[in-house]
C-alpha cells in the first residue's frame, strides 16, 4: 500500500472515543460503587491484522505425574521393576507381597531377557498348602487403579520358570469394612516357560473400583521371575494409549501447538537423569525408564518421543521438541565436546521427519507411524541461557540443524523481550511466573518490545503467587486472561500502519497435576485429577476464552474511562462452519461493577441479535477454586445477548471476565474481497 492510500485509510478510520463516569471522584475503589466505560472497537479493513495462525498451544511436561499416572493410561506402576535401580536386590516399591515370609520370598535380581532393562522380579513360594487364594504380588498402580465395569483392561507380562506354571490374575478392590473383592481374573498355565514367555490376556470387569489393584497369585511351590507386566485399558484414545477424558478437555481448548516433554524435565538435575529420547522408543518393554531426579519420580518412558508427536497430531497441534543442550540444572557439557549431542539430536529429526527408508525414519514407520510428522519447530534446552557454555552449545545446534533442515524454527533459551540478543534464532523463550497484579500490568508488555531480530515464543505463563492463586483461582485466572490479552493485541508502536507481530506463541504452565502425589511439584495447574475425575482451574477455563483467536482478525480497541486501568480488552472476528462473529473480550480486575457501552465503528455488516451471546467467568470470591466437590464452582456461564448490535450497553460483574460474540450476517474478511 503506498503513502497516499495510507493516509487516506487513517484518516477514514479515525473515530471519536468519550466515556461518562457515574461514580463520584475517588470512589473507584469503594466496594459496591458502579463505574462507566466506553470501549470503541475499530473493525475498519485498513486496521484489522491477521493473529498469527499458531498463537495458542499447549506446554505438556511430565510433572505432577501428568504422563505417568496421567494422561498415560498405563495402570502399573514401575512395571519393569527397574524404578529401584539398576542394582539388586532393590525396592520394589509400589508392588508388594501378598502372603507372608513364611509363604514367599520375592527379591529383584538382574534376570531379565532385555538387555536395556535388565532387573526382574524373582517370586519364590515357600508353602505347599498356602492361604486360600494364594500368595502372590499385586500392584496398586499410582495410588489405586480406576477399573471400570464393563469395561476392558489388557494385561501383558513376561514370565520364566523352571517348572510349569499356574498362576491367576486378577483385579481387586479393598472397600471399606470389606474383604478384598474380585472384579475379574483370568487364569495362566503353561507347561513349559523355561525361556522368557510373553502372556497375554485379557480382564472384563464385572464391578467397578476406583481404587483397585492387580494380583498375581499361585498356590504351586516354585520360582517364577515376572517382568514388564503392563495394564491398560481397551478403550484408550484412537488406541494410543492417552486418557479419553483429558483428550477432550485438550482439544476443548483447540491448541495450535504442542511443547514437549519439558521444562525441567528435559534438563534433569544431573544429566544422567535428563531424558534421552532414544531410550523412550521402540518396543515399550525394551524402554529402559529413567527417574526424573529434578521433580523426583520415576518413569517407565512409556509415554516417549513417538507418543508425545502421537499426541501433537492427535490434537492436530504442532510439536515444538523441547531437547537437551547438553546442559543439566547442575552440570554443563563444554562446548568443545558438544557434537555427540548435536548428532542426536539430529537423529532425532530424521525419526520424526525421515522416510520410512532411513536410519531413524524406519524406527518410526516399524512403530507403526510409515508417514513422517511435521515437526518444524525446536527449542535448544530450556532456561539455560545464562549457564557456562549454553551459547557456545546453541550455535553448535543452530547451526547444524539449519543446515540438515533450513525450514525448521529454532527457538533460544535466551529472553529477548527486554534486552539486545545476540546469537540468530528464529524466537525467544519467555517465561513469566508472578502475582496476579504483576501479570495484569504486563498485559502492554509487548507494546514496548523491540519488532527487530527474532519473535518471541511465552512458552510458560501464570500466577504462582500462593496469596492469589491458591490451588487455582479466579483471581489468577484474571490476571492472566489480560496477559493474554495484550498477547492477542501483540503490536507496539506502527510506523505508517505498518506494524510487525512479535509474539508467535503462547502456552499456559503446567497442564496437568495428580491431585494424590503427595505435596504437589508446582501450583497451580490447569487441570487436576485423579484416577477418574478431572477438573478444569479457572485458568482452564479461561484459556477457552482465546481458543478461537489463532488465525483470527484482530481489531484495536479503546477503552475510555477513570477506570480503565482495571480494565483489559480485546476484539476478533472469527469465524466457525457456518457463521462469523465479532468477539469483544473484555477483563474488569477490580471490585467494582462497570456499565459498559460498546462501539463497533466502520462494521460492514448487520448484527444478527438471535444468534449472539454473552459469555461471564466470575464468582461471589475472587478466591474461589474449583475441586472435586464442586469441579464446576468457578466455569463460563454462556447466555443469549438479545440486545446485541454495533451498539449496546452492557454490566461487567467485579473481578469478571467477559466475552462478547456478535453474530453477523454475510460479513466477508478483507482476505476474501
Amino acid at each position: 500500500m503506498g503513502s497516499k492510500q495510507v493516509y487516506s485509510c487513517a484518516i477514514l478510520c479515525s473515530f471519536l472515543l468519550f466515556s461518562v463516569v457515574t461514580c463520584r471522584d475517588g470512589a473507584a475503589t469503594e466496594p459496591g460503587c458502579t463505574q462507566s466505560a466506553t470501549l470503541d472497537v475499530d473493525v475498519s479493513w485498513c486496521f484489522r491484522r491477521e493473529i498469527p495462525k499458531t498463537l495458542f498451544g499447549l506446554f505438556f511436561e511430565e510433572i505432577n505425574h501428568a504422563g505417568a499416572g496421567g494422561i498415560w493410561e498405563e495402570l502399573v506402576s514401575n512395571r519393569g521393576f527397574e524404578a529401584g535401580g539398576p542394582y539388586t536386590p532393590s525396592n520394589i516399591d509400589p508392588w508388594n507381597i501378598i502372603g507372608d515370609e513364611s509363604s514367599i520370598y520375592v527379591t529383584t535380581e538382574a534376570a531379565s531377557c532385555f538387555t536395556r532393562n535388565i532387573v526382574a522380579l524373582r517370586m519364590e513360594v515357600l508353602c505347599d498348602n498356602c492361604r486360600t487364594g494364594g500368595v502372590g504380588i499385586y500392584n496398586p498402580g499410582f495410588w489405586g487403579m480406576n477399573i471400570e465395569e464393563g469395561k476392558t483392561y489388557n494385561l501383558v507380562m513376561y514370565v520364566r520358570s523352571l517348572e510349569s506354571v499356574e498362576l491367576t490374575a486378577s483385579l481387586t478392590c479393598s472397600r471399606l469394612s470389606h474383604a478384598l473383592q474380585n472384579l475379574a481374573s483370568a487364569s495362566i498355565q503353561h507347561n513349559d516357560v523355561s525361556d522368557w514367555t510373553r502372556v497375554e490376556l485379557q480382564l472384563v470387569a464385572h464391578e467397578t473400583c476406583r481404587t483397585s489393584r492387580l494380583d498375581l497369585t499361585t498356590s504351586k511351590r516354585g520360582v517364577i521371575w515376572f517382568d514388564q507386566v503392563s495394564l491398560m485399558p481397551s478403550d484408550t484414545y484412537r488406541g494410543h494409549g492417552f486418557r479419553k477424558e483429558f483428550m477432550h478437555m485438550l482439544l476443548d481448548l483447540k491448541p495450535r501447538f504442542l511443547r514437549f516433554p519439558g521444562g525441567c524435565f528435559v534438563e534433569g538435575d544431573q544429566l544422567r537423569n535428563a531424558f534421552r529420547w532414544k531410550e523412550t522408543i521402540g518396543p515399550w518393554e525394551e524402554r529402559p525408564g529413567h527417574y526424573g531426579d529434578f521433580w523426583k519420580y520415576w518413569t517407565d518412558d512409556g509415554l516417549g518421543y513417538f507418543e508425545f508427536l502421537q499426541l501433537a497430531e492427535d490434537l492436530g497441534a504442532a510439536p515444538i521438541w523441547v531437547f537437551n543442550a547438553g546442559i543439566s540444572h547442575s552440570e554443563g557439557v563444554d562446548t568443545t565436546s558438544i557434537a555427540p549431542f548435536v548428532k542426536d539430536v539430529l537423529d532425532s529429526l530424521e525419526f520424526a521427519r525421515g522416510t520410512a527408508e532411513s536410519t531413524w525414519g524406519s524406527v518410526r514407520a516399524k512403530m507403526g507411524h510409515p508417514e513422517p510428522f511435521p515437526l518444524k519447530y525446536v527449542a535448544v534446552g530450556n532456561e539455560d541461557c545464562y549457564k557456562e557454555f549454553y551459547e557456545g552449545n546453541y550455535l553448535k545446534f543452530y547451526k547444524a540443524i539449519r543446515k540438515a533442515y533450513p525450514d525448521i524454527q529454532i527457538i533460544s533459551n535466551c529472553d529477548g523481550s527486554s534486552q539486545p540478543f545476540h546469537h540468530p534464532a528464529d524466537m525467544y523463550d519467555v517465561h513469566i511466573y508472578s502475582n496476579a497484579s504483576y501479570l495484569f500490568q504486563m498485559k502492554s508488555m509487548f507494546d514496548r518490545t523491540s519488532r527487530k531480530g527474532p519473535k518471541a515464543f511465552v512458552s510458560e505463563y501464570a500466577v504462582t503467587e500462593p496469596k492469589d492463586c491458591g490451588n487455582g483461582s479466579l483471581l489468577a485466572s484474571l490476571a492472566e486472561a489480560a496477559f493474554l490479552i495484550g498477547v492477542e493485541k501483540n503490536r507496539g508502536l506502527c510506523v505508517m500502519l505498518l506494524c510487525r507481530d512479535i509474539v508467535q506463541m503462547a502456552c499456559y504452565a503446567p497442564l496437568f497435576v495428580n491431585n494424590n502425589q503427595p505435596g504437589w511439584k508446582w501450583i497451580p495447574d490447569a487441570i487436576v485429577f485423579n484416577s477418574w475425575q478431572q477438573y478444569g482451574t479457572p485458568s482452564y477455563w479461561m484459556q477457552t476464552f482465546f481458543r478461537e483467536s489463532s488465525g483470527a482478525e484482530f481489531h484495536p480497541v479503546k477503552i475510555t474511562s477513570k477506570y480503565s486501568d482495571s480494565l483489559a480488552a480485546s476484539a476478533i472476528t472469527w469465524r466457525d462452519t457456518d457463521n462469523s462473529f465479532l468477539r469483544v473480550k473484555i477483563v474488569n480486575f477490580g471490585p467494582d461493577a462497570v456499565n459498559l457501552t460498546i462501539r463497533a465503528h466502520q462494521l460492514r455488516a448487520a448484527v444478527d441479535a438471535r444468534g449472539s451471546r454473552v459469555t461471564v467467568l466470575t464468582s461471589s470470591d475472587v478466591m474461589h477454586e474449583n475441586s472435586f466437590r464442586n469441579p464446576r464452582n468457578v466455569v463460563p456461564v454462556t447466555r443469549g445477548l438479545p440486545n446485541a448490535g454495533k451498539e449496546m450497553q452492557a454490566l461487567l460483574a467485579p473481578y469478571s471476565f467477559t466475552s462478547f460474540d456478535l453474530a453477523l450476517e454475510e460479513y466477508k474478511s478483507f482476505a476474501e474481497m
